[in-house]
């Protein structure tokens, strides 16, 4: 039994005394510790080391309190386990070397055995949920279809992914063979990671926003829904499509347990458009996190009192930057701590 279950509380819909709260990206750069880490390993050696994965989730919870922790990892170990070679480049970001751009590279492309590829995750899953104790729910995650397909694609960060796009819009069979490829992998990789031990698995669809509403459909959401569809009898789902606000009336009728909001939506509207029925979360500006911490505190409350204090979970609207105090982290905790309404 999880001693604090605030959040597997809110993502079944209950009433709760106040809605959880956890960041996006907790486990990280704008730690001090961490970077005491970072100046020592790579960033792939931190993933694929059990030990270092779990010290660097459990870093923030330590610090700060939160009610969920979520796995370091990257959304990129995918396609590693693909067989797809992916670096992690200084001042560049992820890099891929021999981008995907033929229909003969898609057919290279492997669903692998999640054991022989991606057991060092496992191992960092079982450590980590010793190292809780069952204090607090741990998160696991993937990248949606889509996203990943952009990195295979462009070959690294980018804008507008005009390269990704391009190819689905020139060569759709072989996008959509790709996309199924990433999803079986992605289900397999999410079923090992609930058998391993997460509470809930949240997929970030970070680059959702990039599509029209029509083209998200078919190149991103219908992905996303098999993997829910997939995992909806193993642990609770939380689908997160940044700047993908177009699509939460279709997302809301998914069996999704909750959908994540970015800071480009109002709380009301956010409701309004999920019909008031599933959970939501989110959806504080990153950037905010710049204000002082006493302004921190009452924009939290008000976007608490705004979505309501059930049926929430209290999030950033993307993940938490870099250069960010760590008083202002804090401060963000904390206004969800104090909260009664």
């Amino acid at each position: 039994m999880i001693k604090n279950d605030l959040y597997l509380r809110a993502l079944k819909g209950e009433v709760v005394e106040r809605p959880p709260v956890w960041m996006m990206r907790q486990a990280g750069r704008y730690l001090p510790e961490f970077q005491e880490v970072k100046k020592k390993y790579d960033f792939f050696t931190r993933c694929q080391t059990p030990e270092l994965a779990a010290e660097i989730t459990v870093q923030p919870i330590r610090r700060y309190g939160m009610d969920a922790a979520i796995l370091f990892s990257d959304i990129l170990v995918i396609p590693q386990a693909m067989n797809i070679e992916v670096e992690m480049k200084n001042g560049i970001g992820p890099w891929l070397p021999n981008p995907i751009r033929t229909m003969q590279d898609v057919e290279k492309v492997i669903v692998p055995d999640i054991d022989e590829t991606l057991n060092y995750v496992m191992d960092a899953v079982k450590l980590t949920k010793q190292m809780l104790n069952d204090d607090i729910p741990l998160i696991g995650f993937a990248g949606s279809p889509w996203t990943i397909l952009c990195y295979c694609i462009q070959g690294q960060g980018s804008k507008n992914f005009d390269k990704a796009k391009e190819f689905c819009f020139t060569q759709p069979v072989a996008a959509h063979m790709l996309l199924q490829k990433i999803t079986d992998t992605t289900i397999a990789y999410l079923k090992k990671k609930v058998e391993a031990g997460v509470n809930a698995v949240q997929i970030f669809d970070s680059w959702g926003g990039m599509l029209s509403p029509v083209d998200y459909q078919e190149f991103s959401w219908q992905y996303i829904n098999q993997i829910i569809e997939a995992l909806k009898e193993d642990a609770p789902v939380i689908a997160f499509g940044k700047g993908c606000w177009f699509a939460l009336e279709d997302m809301s009728k998914s069996n999704a347990a909750a959908l994540g909001v970015d800071w480009t939506i109002t709380p009301e509207w956010a409701r309004k458009l999920t019909g008031g029925n599933i959970t939501l979360q989110g959806n504080f500006d990153p950037t905010r996190l710049f204000s002082s911490p006493a302004e921190i505190k009452k924009q939290v409350k008000a976007m608490i009192d705004a979505f309501g204090k059930d049926k929430y979970i209290v999030n950033l609207g993307h993940g938490i930057l870099p250069n960010i105090g760590l008083d202002n982290a804090k401060a963000f905790i904390d206004a969800v701590k104090e909260y009664s309404n």
